[in-house]
């Protein structure tokens, strides 16, 4: 029972071992389908149970017009539409409002669903994404911060478009077919979607400078950044710096911009002289990142803090978004104490 016809009619017959197989090679892709349209890992996540179990129930009345990967992001596409309508868009701190006087105390952490979250590089499945010949945008570059920011400022309907045409490389027959609308309609919210993009969307990729820096430099970067960090080397870390880095810390709504800002709200906060660091690198949305513990008040041992993600430019580093939201890590993988 190897082929994919072999076991949808198992399947059809209520095996569910034969509809867990069915559907393996599409769980990874899905999952980064919800998150690109959602922000959200944990919506996500729900977006991702809620397709798979309508599926299931729904399996039954699965015709095969169509193929059934489009079958199935058909069910997850609608599956965040609605979790859209009741929530609120995701953001970053630098659109939530202008940047702070690091000479001010930071802002209280808002806790309501409101941030964009990290993404994992270890949950892309570059390998068995299934892009179309539409595609415009590579895998890591559709699920790079920037970018996903600027999704979320897309109307619900033109964001599920853009992907669906753009990374996914449905067309336009495929996308009306999902969306229940036209290939005119389709067409036309494309055209919209892609002038917002363009204007607030990143104008040159991680994926790009990543590449013209190139893996050495990058991973120089990385550890020189980590090392610094542990040091609390404040003058090291802004000499890293683009002149107008910004750096962000959701859920707290504060946010700094610029070498000395940044650099007088590092020395009174976050490495501080009471603090101590241990860093590990991690992958996230195609971006370098790392994972920071902060220790506890028992010496040696480290709790979870912040994923620190990176944004790089050839001068330097554009900016530092430290997601200081611990239940993350366990998306990533990663433990919730150290001890050293």
């Amino acid at each position: 029972m190897g082929s994919s016809d072999g076991l949808l009619a198992t399947a059809r017959e209520g095996d569910e071992d034969a509809f867990a197989q069915l559907v393996a090679p599409y769980r990874a892709q899905l999952r980064v389908h919800c998150y690109r349209m959602l922000g959200s890992l944990p919506d996500a996540e729900d977006a991702l149970q809620e397709t798979l179990l309508r599926a299931w129930r729904g399996l039954s009345r699965f015709e095969g017009r169509s193929a059934f990967r489009a079958w199935l992001y058909r069910i997850a596409t609608n599956a965040c539409l609605r979790i859209i309508e009741k929530r609120p868009q995701r953001v970053l701190p630098t659109s939530f409002g202008p940047a702070a006087d690091p000479s001010d105390h930071p802002a209280d952490a808002v806790t309501e669903p409101l941030w964009l979250d990290p993404f994992p590089d270890d949950g892309l499945s570059l390998a068995s994404d299934e892009a179309g010949p539409d595609a415009c945008y590579e895998q890591r570059e559709s699920i790079e911060l920037a970018f996903t920011v600027a999704l979320q400022e897309l109307p619900a309907r033109q964001r599920a478009v853009l992907i669906m045409r753009e990374v996914l490389g449905f067309s336009a027959r495929e996308t009306a077919e999902v969306l229940d609308t036209s290939s005119v309609s389709v067409d036309s919210a494309l055209q919209r979607a892609r002038k917002t993009i363009e204007t607030r969307g990143p104008l040159r990729s991680q994926q790009q400078t990543l590449r013209e820096l190139g893996d050495a430099a990058t991973r120089e970067i990385v550890t020189r950044f980590a090392e610094a960090w542990v040091r609390r080397d404040v003058q090291a870390l802004v000499g890293m710096l683009a002149e107008d880095a910004r750096m962000t810390m959701p859920p707290q709504p504060s946010w700094y911009q610029g070498r000395d800002s940044i650099g007088e709200f590092l020395r009174a906060w976050p490495l501080g002289p009471d603090k101590r660091f241990r860093l590990m690198p991690v992958g996230s949305n195609g971006q370098p990142a790392m994972a920071a513990y902060m220790e506890d008040e028992t010496p040696g041992t480290f709790e979870a803090e912040s994923i620190i993600v990176l944004t790089l430019r050839t001068d330097g580093i554009a900016e530092v978004t430290a997601f200081r939201t611990p239940e993350l890590f366990a998306f990533f993988g990663l433990p919730a104490h150290l001890t050293v």
